[in-house]
Formats: C-alpha cells, structure tokens, sequence
C-alpha cells in the first residue's frame, strides 16, 4: 500500500522536514520529506496496515528535532484503495480538537455511537475534519465550488459523519477537473437548517484524475466562532464543605449526588473539587491539609459513607452511631480528630464483624490485583505507620528501606500484618466504589468533574518511602513571596529529581494522571509552575524566603567580578548583623540576645552561635525554649542575605540573589555603588536570563506527560508567573486561571472581560478570601472597584450586598473564556437569605498561616439549597443567558 504524504510547512535554510510513523509495539519509523516549492513537502511510504498513526517534525542539518507535533494524527484506510493521497497539516497541540477532544466531550456525548462512512471505488476525495461539537443536535457538513458541493448552495450541503468522537468524514466524487474550493459548517439535525459556516478564506484541494488513488483532505480544524465553542459554568466545593444530611461531620463522597442534583437544577455543568487523597499522618488536625497526601493514589478515608458500606452497622450500635453523627452534623466546622476517630471505630467494627466474607470476596481480591503496584506500599505504608505511630519512616525500627520482596509477605494469610493490609486495602476498595457511584451519577446528569493534582509530595508520604530516587529528599519545595505572604511558602515537601523521571519517560506521572481519570473529566494542576521550575529551599531553611528557584542560571563567582561587584562570601551569603539592626529588632532584650544567640567580629558587627546559625537551629530551639516576640525576628534575622549558595560539586559552588534583595537590611548598609550594581544582577538573575531554560524544561517534560491523557488541562498559574509560563500553555493548550483580584499584571484586579477563550475565570479561590471578607480587606479598592469595574454611582455599600455579588458573578459569566467556576460561596452571596451568618467561617485556607486547619462546612444542607426554587432558577437563567452548556 501506498501512501503519499504531503504537508506545507514554512522552514528555514537548512531545516528539513520528516514524518515519523508508529506501529503497534514497536518505535517510530522516520522518513525523510521533499521539498517541492511554496513551503510544500511531500514523501512516499509503503504500509501495510489499515490504520496508521504517525506525526511530523523539524529537524536542522545534524538531524537534531528543532520542532515537533505533540498530538499524532490516526487515519483509517477503507479496504478498496491501495493508494492514498494524503493532504496534511501540521496537527498544533493547541488546535481546538487537541484540547476540547476530551472526557467532558465524551460525557456531553454519552450516548455516542461512532457512523461509519461507506468509501466506493468512485469516490475521489474522502474529507477528514476534526471538529469537537459539544451539542448532541449539530452536525458538520460540507459546502464547495462545485456540483458535488452543493456549488455553495446551504440547501445541497453534504452531511458529514461523526466516525469518531469529534472526527467527521464524507466521501465524496468530484469528477470535474478545477481547483477545488470549500468550507465546512454546521447544521441543526432538528431542524435540518445550515444556521453556520466557518469564517476566513475557502479552503482548498487539487482534483483528483487517478481512479485508484483515494485523495484525503486531513483538515484541522473547524474555525469554530464564539458561541460555537464549549463553554461552561461550575461551583467549586471541596468534598470535605459539603454538608448533607448523610454526612459524619463532613462531606463524603455520596454527598457529591446532592451536588450533583443541584448543579443540574441550576444549569451548572462543572463540579470542581479539592484533592481528596488520604492525608493521614499523625490522625490530628494537622492531618487537613489536603496537599499533603501520604499516597498520590489512594483515597482519603474521611470521604467514607459508613452508612454506605456493603456491610452495614449492627442493630446495637445504630444509636451510638446516629448520636454521634448528629452531634458532628451540629456543628458549624469540622472537628477534624473527632471525626476520623469516629469513622475509623465503624470501619474496624464493620470489617471485623465480616471479615471472612470479605476476604473472599472475587471483586475485593480483583481490586487488589488490578491496583497492587500502588495498593501494596500504601497498605504497608499504614500498618507501620500505626504500629511506630509516626509516618516518618526514618523512625521506623523496620522496614525503613522500602524493599518490594520484604513487604509482600504483608498480604500473605500468615502474615501478622495480614489482617490490617487487607483492612486498609478493603476501606480503599469501598472508597473506590462510592465515588465511581457518585462520580456516574453525576455523569449520567450531563456533568463533568474537575480535579485537583497537588504539585508536590508529602515528605513522608509512601511515594518517598518507596521511590525516594524519584525525589530531592535533602530540599525542600515552596513558593517566592507573593499576594499572599511576604515570607513567600514553605511546603516541606521534597523537589522532584527530573532527571530520574525522564529516564523513564516520566512514568510516575503518567501512571498518577492514568488514576485520576478514572474519576476526573477535567484536572487542574496546582503551581503548574513547578514544571518549569520549583523554588527550592535548603533543609536549613523554615522560611520561603530563603529558597531559590531550580533549576536556574545561578550567578558565577567570575560574574561578580564581570560586573565589578567586589564579593565577599562571610557579608554577602551570612546575615549581616550590627548594632542598630539588634537595636531595632529587640530594643532593651538586645544585650541578652547577644549574649546568648550570638558571637562579635568585634568590628560592631555579629554573627549567631554555631548552635543557633539556621533557621532550623533556631526553630529547633525554640520548641523547648520558647522565646514570644523574640523568635519571629531572631527567624527574620537569620534569612537577613543577600545571596543564597548552591553547592554544585566538592570544587563549584554558585549563588542565588535573596528573593526582595532591596528589602533587606544588609542591602541597606551596602555603599551606592554595591547596592546599583547588585540590583543590576538581581533584575538579570529573576526577569532576563532565566526563561530560555524555564521554556525547555517545560517542553521537555509537559507534552509528554499531558499526552498521557484525555482529561481537560487547566494550570494554576499565579504567583511570579514567568513569560515562558503562558507562552508553553498557549502551545500545549492548557487553560489559565484568572483570578480577578489575583492580576498577573500591575493592576488593582482583572477584568474578565479581557478573558480570552483558553481562560478558567473566577471571583475568589480556595487560597483567598471569600468575596464578602474580601470587601472589608481594604475599603479604598472596594470603592474604587465598585465605580471603575462595576460602573456604579454613588457610595459603595459597607458590605457585600447580594446585588453587588450578583454583579461580580455575571461578568465572570458573560465574557470569552472557556470556564467559569466559582466557589459555593459566592453563589450564596447572591441571597440574603442564604448568606452564612459568620462569614469569616467561609474561608477555606490562608496560605500565610502554616499549619492551617482545612475545616470549612457549608452552613447549609445540599438539600435545603435544592428546595430553594427562585434561587435556583436565577441562577439557571444566568448560566443559560451567558451561553454556557
């Protein structure tokens, strides 16, 4: 069989195009392409199979790929040709079928059958379009310059087939010989009208004289216009705030029905959730934090319906249950310890009470087989944790090397650890099934669901304890300063060892994103900076303010002389300490903390004590030794840098300007010239010569992970959002977050009307205050924003009155972007008569506060918000006015 390829590609002098074409199990095949003229290219390749899938890339004259598609094209050859003229383009990862070809298309369209289209030896031209149509009723169709075409006639369109989710093919004899031109459109099958045809110039095709060749017009994509495309509206609710009158102090996965069923009362079509692995470390508050996972995989007990079991409670502690259930309900948060202690006494109850049927159980043990790569280690995982009571495997007196042959006898009947592996394995059995039920459910409604993919690992997590080669255990992971902290963020969460990862090709990631689509239509990726780079800390460090970004281009100690910037390691990478600095930061407590954190230069400057010389040291100290107002600045004091060193090998080290250089005390002391030609560096180091590096990274790594699945990608991007950032999003087709009081730019706040379509917009996020509690935060804003956003006159009301929030929400809604979701909060914002009492209550997290306790409940019951008709009904009108499905 034949096939003669052809594609039009702009290239330079010396840059030459090839196509690489797959087979089943085998590598890529590369053949090399012609070049004709007018950017034209073409090769002819023997195949001999009836599918085929295959990409094109640039190359240079050593042969290395310059450019490359990330999305393959997959072609089906009908069985009556053997020859095939295939007319391409070059497949952009971010076309719109790339991207919008994904779980949500297939949800929207649950009830597709693939057409087959009928190739006869007349027909000349087989048109290919790959078109994701979200409305079950429109169909594509084609229109052209000639009889076969309709001669552009809507009436003689010609109907195209949907063989495929979002692939339309039409068979079609075109005997005249002219230059071919066409355009593709779209018709309501109801109504059997053409109502559109795509915009811009005709498109075009050679004809087609040889009557054993089949001509195929592989087009991308359909030029789709606004109102055409997905766009869609959402309630963000983290499992945990949902409260329903089945819950045990907090929401579970069952409740997620109820918000289902009010999603589609409302004409909402996105649910969008937190994290919801198991976090279980210590079984204490501390334990709420849902983006410390112990396991990437294995879901998080709390979301458990006891009441949903297979196996239920018996009849002598049904009461017991109920009382403690409706004394968890009763309260306005969550009791995070009572809660766990509580759902674990039931499990254990339940489990014991059957085991010998659950241990038998065919579809338990299939669960287990299916999943043992991850479901072995984390059960294992459990078992030690419980029996040395901490997660800190380096505590453990066993097993503190995870060895797979060591473990395995863990599942083994004789085993001592047999009964609790199977316990824990069984509660991750069960939470499987209630959020598959829920997750269908929600599915058979029309509604899709957006995850949460936290950036990093916990540090004690069974990822670490298993694959630490996978990780950088001796950093530490967090975020610069920014809107929400000055100190920037400490996570403690280890860094990724990249190049381990991509040894692979990056099958961790592959393998997670492979386990949450199981779940998930659509995922945000939190901090989706990290994949280009992550501020790293070392573990001497207890503040974000200490860290650097990794990788980066660090500073030489030949720069520093390049730039006549005379460097000393001991007054550069050491805190700068002197008398008025002690002065200033302890007053009359300064001689005694000298005396007793500190040694003299005896030139008016200091420096800490060995035993005092990290912020760690300090933190350390201080747990024992508490010292009130003391501790923060003694903290503050040791991170008072101008540079951070990196130790490369035994013989390099480099350096790293301090995150807000100009702030610190020690700049203050430098001369003028240091300090111009300091700043000088620090603008190089942070905004000129990093984003080269970023921009590979990124590329390096994201298009082979995110092409592992057919979820909808949205990246959370704020924070110090480098150019690369929406550079490589824009390439990839990942959708931004625009966060409207969180602006990239230097302005008081987005404007959502500036929102192009590949946006995620909101009013507030999980990290920020509520839209109410943001009202109070500054009053000069919220007037300045009420009369230059909002348009109105007048004094701007004290509080957030229920009209004003309906104005924010309705311009999140009527604007370009694809996605609008908000917080369940902002919707009851809208109601007087739904609005939380408290509304400090409603805040989910202040990333400044760290621990923080994640117990935020909805003030109302899913149900009663489901008998609030006119509520329900204003809201269903706006997501229906604004266009979104």
């Amino acid at each position: 069989m034949k096939l003669y390829l052809n594609i039009n590609f702009r290239t330079k002098v010396g840059e030459n195009v090839q196509v690489c074409v797959f087979e089943e199990g085998a590598e890529g095949k590369v053949h090399a392409l012609k070049y004709t003229d007018n950017g034209n290219w073409s090769a002819e390749v023997d195949y001999f199979s009836k599918s085929i899938s295959y990409k094109y890339q640039l190359v240079n004259e050593e042969g290395s790929i310059l450019d490359e598609e990330f999305s393959l094209h997959h072609l089906n050859f009908p069985h009556n040709y053997d020859e095939f003229i295939i007319n391409d383009f070059w497949n952009a990862k971010n076309f719109p079928e790339n991207y919008l070809n994904n779980k949500i298309l297939k949800n929207k369209l649950r009830n597709f059958k693939a057409e087959k289209v009928a190739v006869l030896k007349k027909h000349t031209h087989l048109f290919r379009l790959e078109a994701p149509i979200y409305q079950p009723n429109w169909q594509v169709v084609i229109l052209g310059n000639c009889e076969a075409l309709g001669n552009w006639q809507y009436l003689k369109t010609v109907p195209m087939s949907q063989t495929d989710f979002g692939i339309w093919e039409a068979a079609v004899e075109i005997p005249e010989n002219q230059m071919i031109e066409y355009k593709y459109g779209l018709m309501n099958t109801d109504s059997g009208e053409v109502f559109d045809i795509e915009y811009g110039d005709n498109r075009w095709a050679l004809p087609n004289a040889e009557k054993n060749i089949l001509q195929i017009e592989a087009d991308h994509f359909f030029k789709f216009k606004s109102f055409e495309m997905y766009h869609a509206a959402g309630v963000a609710v983290p499992v945990f705030a949902l409260r329903t009158e089945n819950g045990f102090g907090v929401g579970e996965f069952p409740d997620l029905k109820n918000l289902a069923d009010w999603a589609a009362k409302t004409n909402l079509s996105v649910l969008q959730i937190l994290p919801i692995n198991d976090t279980t470390a210590n079984y204490t508050w501390t334990d709420s934090y849902p983006y410390a996972a112990i396991s990437v995989y294995a879901l998080h007990p709390q979301y458990l319906s006891i009441e949903k079991l297979e196996y239920s409670l018996s009849k002598d502690l049904i009461q017991e249950f109920k009382t403690e259930k409706e004394a968890l309900n009763a309260l306005s948060l969550i009791d995070y310890e009572q809660m766990i202690s509580g759902k674990w006494k039931y499990i254990t109850i339940i489990f014991e009470a059957n085991k010998e049927e659950i241990l038998k159980d065919r579809n338990f043990k299939k669960f287990i087989k299916e999943n043992e790569d991850w479901l072995i280690p984390y059960a294992a995982f459990c078992v030690l944790r419980d029996k040395y009571k901490t997660p800190n495997f380096n505590d453990w007196k066993t097993h503190k090397k995870y060895i797979a042959g060591k473990i395995a006898p863990f599942f083994l009947p004789k085993s001592k650890e047999y009964e609790m592996s199977m316990l824990h394995s069984w509660v991750q059995y069960q939470l499987h099934l209630q959020l598959k039920d829920a997750i269908d459910y929600t599915h058979d409604l029309g509604i899709s669901v957006k995850g949460d993919l936290p950036i990093g690992i916990y540090r004690h997590s069974v990822e670490a304890w298993a694959e630490p080669e996978l990780f950088g255990m001796d950093f530490q992971a967090g975020a610069p300063p920014d809107q929400f902290t000055d100190l920037g963020q400490n996570w403690e969460f280890p860094t990724y060892n990249w190049e381990a990862m991509k040894e692979d090709g990056y099958r961790w990631w592959k393998n997670r994103f492979k386990a949450l689509e199981q779940y998930f239509d659509a995922m945000r990726i939190d901090h989706i900076l990290g994949f280009f780079r992550i501020w790293r800390m070392p573990m001497s460090a207890t503040q974000g303010i200490l860290g650097y970004f990794y990788p980066a281009v660090p500073v030489k100690i030949e720069e520093f002389a390049a730039r006549g910037i005379s460097f000393n390691e001991d007054r550069y990478c050491k805190p700068f300490i002197n008398d008025q600095i002690l002065w200033d930061s302890f007053g009359e407590d300064r001689d005694g903390i000298l005396n007793h954190f500190m040694n003299s230069h005896f030139d008016g400057t200091y420096f800490f004590k060995e035993e005092f010389d990290s912020q760690r040291k300090l933190t350390d100290y201080f747990k024992t030794n508490p010292q009130g107002l003391s501790e923060e600045r003694l903290i503050s004091l040791a991170a008072n840098v101008l540079f951070l060193e990196e130790k490369l090998s035994e013989d390099e080290i480099v350096y790293h300007p301090r995150f807000n250089i100009e702030k610190t005390e020690s700049y203050k002391y430098l001369n003028d010239d240091e300090k111009r030609k300091l700043s000088d560096l620090y603008v190089d180091y942070f905004f000129k010569r990093q984003d080269g590096l970023w921009y590979a990274k990124a590329m390096e790594k994201l298009p082979v992970i995110l092409n592992a699945t057919d979820m909808l990608i949205c990246g959370e991007d704020l924070g110090l959002v480098p150019e690369s950032v929406p550079q490589v999003m824009d390439q990839l087709g990942i959708t931004a977050l625009k966060v409207q009081r969180m602006p990239s730019d230097n302005i008081p706040w987005y404007n959502p009307k500036h929102a192009d379509y590949m946006n995620v917009v909101t009013a507030s996020s999980h990290d920020s205050s509520t839209l109410r509690q943001w009202w109070h935060e500054d009053r000069e804003l919220s007037c300045k924003y009420f009369h230059e956003q909002l348009g109105q006159y007048g004094t701007a009301p004290w509080d957030l009155e229920p009209q004003v929030a309906e104005m924010i929400m309705k311009q999140h809604l009527f604007n370009e972007a694809m996605l609008a979701i908000f917080p369940i909060q902002e919707f009851l914002a809208t109601d007087k008569k739904l609005t939380n009492p408290n509304m400090d209550e409603e805040r989910i997290n202040n990333p400044a506060v760290f621990p923080h306790y994640w117990r935020y409940r909805m003030h109302l019951n899913v149900e009663e918000l489901l008998s609030k008709e006119d509520f329900n009904k204003k809201i269903a009108s706006w997501i229906t006015d604004s266009n979104r499905i």
